[in-house]
């Protein structure tokens, strides 16, 4: 690629999307002039009908040719011409998933006709069967009925994704008939009072709608791409979601207020604005009765489900602790089709959670059997890819690690990326990396070590920057402490017992080199309790993409 990620370029977009590498972009989103007299800082937003078909077929021409053979392209588009870019889009070779209303809440006022309160939203694929849509991420899926209204124990706890409801006036529609599971979407329009309003751009689309798109027609890592910079909104969610980003924008006014607006985000900053539910007409009084934790429905846990759950615990665990049995995979199972047997209600992922409920308040056996466990010295060569894992996971699904253990669907996702990362072990070891991870950054003694460690190291210098596969060398052959960088910012901070093996490994991993590690710091450290307190320091000082959350705030 020619343009590099993680920017956002000043230019036109024809000409732009050309100096990108063909097939290289995993998701386009644009948002482009609808040409409606528009008063834009650069762009003429008043041309002829044939003038503004050409200037479309162009570019969407550009983003055909620079999306991957599985890549995804969402187009928002207004009444004028939709009909007329959904038909084009097709004839230069996308297919049409669906076509999405999105509803802003509040309409903008028309002088001689019905307020405008919706923008046409189109999702295209370039090949019909091969494309990605993350269905089962829980940030994209919705509660169901059964779950918001009926407290129905014998609901889907995964909820549903958005069907193909049209609401014609969603006031006089009972709750749910009008929320983020129907395909007109509810999402305020950023107002000028609104908190999350740039101020410089007047069409700035909402982070949650962004976010919504971007989980689930993409995956951490994968390139994102705005042709149409705007207000900088795409770039803002897939920054925050750990993706890599690339945006054109024709204005140089509009490029500097977006580095700006970019450069006070961070990974793993919560997006903007609500999800659009709060505009939506209040359910009735007294009918809501789902009680609700980190947005997803807690269910009542009856005595007579605890009991079972209990029993199948007892009946499998083999004397192993909850925690235990939800990294073996083998145990997992044996758990699952023991609830499955006791007919207990619900899912598995709702009995990995009571699991862990009935733990807490101390109703399981005690642990009689230690069973396998992993020193760090042992967990060297494949920690680094649990905890990215579990970092891009977090992003993505917006789970904490006992929710994502608890998900059959995420722990799996789980243990095939840490696979790419590192691969050659087993689901067992990269969990129980991830669970350590926690162990440490939660042990008063680790806690203490980091911050001794912060006094001393913000007295000392950096280490410069060297190229990754200089560190290839005998001479490397050594403990330490790293960062990775990207040609811009870190990447991720690990420790290691043998630097030359871990910048090895992680060149000749795809899964790496997508993020496009380029340099590398060492700092010469040995004592796992130094390393640990030195990565710990240097994780809330970078913020780098890759590391947990875990170590944040110690």
């Amino acid at each position: 690629m020619s343009l590099k990620p993680n920017r956002i370029y000043q230019g036109s977009c024809i000409d732009r999307l050309g100096e990108l590498e063909e097939g290289s972009v995993d998701l386009v989103f644009a948002d482009p002039p609808f040409n409606i007299g528009y008063e834009y800082d650069v762009y003429e937003d008043r041309r002829s009908s044939d003038e503004y078909m050409k200037f479309c077929e162009q570019w969407i021409r550009g983003v055909h040719r620079a999306l991957k053979s599985d890549g995804t392209f969402w187009l928002a588009i207004g009444d004028e011409y939709a009909a007329e870019l959904k038909v084009l889009s097709q004839q230069i070779g996308f297919h049409c998933r669906s076509w999405v209303i999105w509803y802003y809440t509040f309409g903008v006022n028309c002088a001689r006709g019905f307020s405008r309160s919706h923008t046409h939203l189109f999702y295209f694929v370039k090949d019909r069967e091969r494309f990605t849509f993350n269905g089962d991420n829980p940030a994209v899926r919705v509660a169901s009925a059964r779950q918001l209204v009926y407290a129905d124990a014998r609901a889907n706890t995964k909820g549903r994704l958005p069907d193909n409801t049209w609401i014609l006036r969603p006031q006089d529609v009972p709750f749910p008939g009008f929320s983020p599971s129907h395909d007109t979407w509810c999402y305020s329009r950023v107002a000028g009072t609104f908190k999350e309003r740039e101020g410089f751009h007047g069409c700035q689309m909402p982070e949650q709608l962004l976010g919504r798109i971007v989980r689930v027609s993409s995956n951490p890592g994968d390139l994102v791409v705005d042709p149409f910079g705007g207000s900088g909104t795409t770039l803002a969610v897939s920054k925050k979601l750990g993706r890599q980003w690339l945006g054109f924008e024709l204005s140089k006014e509009y490029v500097a207020r977006i580095r700006g607006r970019l450069d006070g985000c961070q990974v793993g900053d919560p997006l903007d604005g609500s999800g659009g539910t709060s505009a939506a007409p209040p359910t009735s009084k007294g009918r809501r009765r789902t009680r609700f934790k980190n947005g997803r429905p807690v269910i009542a846990l009856k005595p007579e489900t605890e009991s079972a759950v209990v029993d199948a615990f007892a009946q499998v665990s083999k004397g192993h602790s909850a925690d235990y049995l939800l990294c073996d995979p083998a145990l997992a199972e044996a758990f699952i089709q023991a609830c499955r047997d006791r007919s207990v209600p619900g899912d598995p992922r709702m009995w990995n959670s009571f699991l862990l409920r009935v733990r807490k308040s101390g109703k399981l056996p005690r642990s009689t059997n230690a069973g396998r466990r992993l020193s760090y010295a042992e967990m060297d060569r494949y920690s680094d890819a649990s905890e990215a894992a579990l970092q891009l996971i977090s992003l993505d699904y917006g789970l904490t690690l006992d929710e994502m253990l608890c998900s059959p669907q995420a722990v799996g996702e789980f243990d095939r990326m840490a696979g790419l990362l590192s691969p050659g072990f087993s689901p067992f070891e990269y969990r129980w990396a991830a669970l350590s991870l926690r162990k440490r950054s939660r042990t008063k003694r680790f806690k203490q070590l980091a911050a001794e460690q912060r006094q001393h190291w913000e007295q000392q210098p950096l280490p410069r920057r060297r190229c990754i596969e200089a560190c290839l060398t005998n001479k490397y052959e050594t403990p330490g402490v790293y960062v990775i960088l990207d040609d811009q910012s870190p990447l991720y901070v690990g420790e290691t017992r043998n630097v030359r093996d871990r910048m090895e490994r992680i060149l000749n991993s795809e899964t790496w080199m997508k993020f496009a590690p380029g340099s590398v710091r060492i700092w010469d450290v040995a004592d796992d309790r130094d390393q640990f307190g030195l990565r710990s320091y240097l994780v809330n000082q970078e913020r780098p993409l890759l590391n947990s959350e875990l170590l944040r705030g110690i």
